[in-house]
């Protein structure tokens, strides 16, 4: 695929773009936060069993995963830009069935499939247009990485809260219908003032271009084990986000509100984080501060749980955050510039289901731990073996380097 990109003719259309598009990728993410909690309280008022929750949330994150690999060959060809407002208003339209249906649960998990299905392309899309928008408006990668990362945290920090108040107010197809017009509002947004011009991929086979992305993604060591340290640390950050911070919280402290602090101060110290990575981004080693950031955002908030101490808990969790405000930026960077524009779309959808599919993953492992463990022996395994995993490729980075300065070598 090869873009050329238009600014508006007006002088700082460029940044009236890049601004649009900075915000309907918020705004996105907002709405994807608040169904996140309305789609699962809408499945619980209306069947009444809990397990179907949990089907839902599967219903929407799997073919999210999916699409965003096997869809983008067919978006590449008909063109970024034109997917982006067409999964956006396709979406609103869901959401919009998805409020207004009184059908059984087959129908609403289906449409809740279609809805993650149009995310997963429609979210890929807008992420490999930010690039070049941005570069049109005079913006570097590495800091707009960066902010799009603290944006994007301050919409979940918003959005799951927002969701609770929605479902108040108005209910949970209250909710549902507000999240449909925030879809469309990002369609109506990028369509009138993304002015970006893309022509469609080159001639090619669907399956030859989806092994292009494969093949450029294999070949990418440096991208492969950032991706795969990334995967490592989502397995035990979902194993202690569903298993073992719940069973914490409720052996020690007793009180469901306290798991909302504590993934609360996650969150502002991701916020927070993201702030001042973004001032900091372009003078920081960029290899070092990624490994240093996910070790410190993974492993201490586990191991910090052994106190019991909740002041304890929320500090540490607060400063984890703030590390894991630097991987993100500093992986989006790397893929922009690493990739080559007609192979981001593919390469992207791949290395988003790669990252994701630590979730699943550390679900079950955490929940096998603690059967098999028990919950205070879980937290020094998972602890620890984070710990390991993720310093070692610290440790090879200094050695390494100390070995290529030494004197002698070549």
């Amino acid at each position: 695929m090869n873009d050329s990109f238009s600014a508006a003719d007006a002088p700082n259309g460029s940044f009236i773009a890049f601004g649009a598009l900075l915000c309907a990728e918020v705004v996105s993410a907002l709405g994807n936060r608040i169904s996140m909690v309305a789609i699962p309280w809408l499945v619980l008022v209306t069947t009444h069993d809990p397990g179907l929750m949990g089907l839902a949330a599967a219903a929407e994150l799997v073919p999210y995963l999916l699409a965003g690999v096997f869809a983008a060959p067919v978006a590449d060809r008909l063109g970024l830009r034109a997917v982006s407002v067409a999964c956006d208003l396709g979406s609103a339209v869901v959401m919009a069935l998805i409020a207004g249906s009184d059908a059984g649960f087959p129908v609403l998990a289906g449409l809740i499939a279609v809805a993650g299905t149009l995310r997963g392309v429609g979210d890929r899309a807008k992420h490999v247009l930010l690039r070049p928008v941005a570069e049109t408006a005079g913006f570097g990668m590495a800091r707009v990485a960066a902010a799009y990362e603290a944006l994007a945290r301050g919409a979940m920090v918003v959005g799951a809260p927002l969701g609770g108040v929605l479902i108040l107010w108005f209910g949970a197809r209250g909710a549902i219908w507000v999240d449909a017009a925030s879809f469309a509002l990002c369609g109506t947004v990028v369509a009138g003032l993304v002015r970006v011009v893309v022509r469609s991929a080159e001639p090619g086979s669907y399956l030859g271009a989806l092994r292009g992305g494969v093949r450029y993604l294999w070949s990418d060591q440096l991208l492969s084990s950032l991706l795969l340290m990334i995967f490592v640390v989502n397995v035990f950050a979902q194993a202690g986000t569903a298993v073992l911070v719940p069973l914490w919280v409720a052996d020690v402290l007793g009180s469901p509100a306290a798991l909302g602090v504590i993934f609360g101060s996650f969150a502002a110290g991701a916020v927070v984080g993201g702030v001042v990575f973004t001032a900091l981004a372009p003078r920081l080693p960029r290899y070092p501060t990624f490994v240093v950031g996910l070790a410190l955002s993974c492993a201490p908030p586990l191991l910090i749980l052994l106190t019991r101490d909740l002041t304890l808990v929320l500090a540490v969790t607060f400063a984890a955050g703030v590390a894991a405000a630097t991987s993100n930026p500093i992986l989006g960077a790397l893929q922009y510039e690493r990739v080559p524009a007609e192979l981001q779309n593919r390469v992207f959808g791949l290395a988003t289901a790669i990252c994701y599919a630590g979730f699943p993953v550390g679900g079950v492992l955490g929940g096998a731990a603690v059967t098999l463990l028990g919950l205070t022996p879980a937290l020094v395994v998972s602890g620890l073996l984070c710990l390991l995993l993720t310093v070692a490729p610290l440790f090879w980075y200094l050695v390494t380097n100390s070995a290529a300065r030494s004197p002698g070598r070549a």
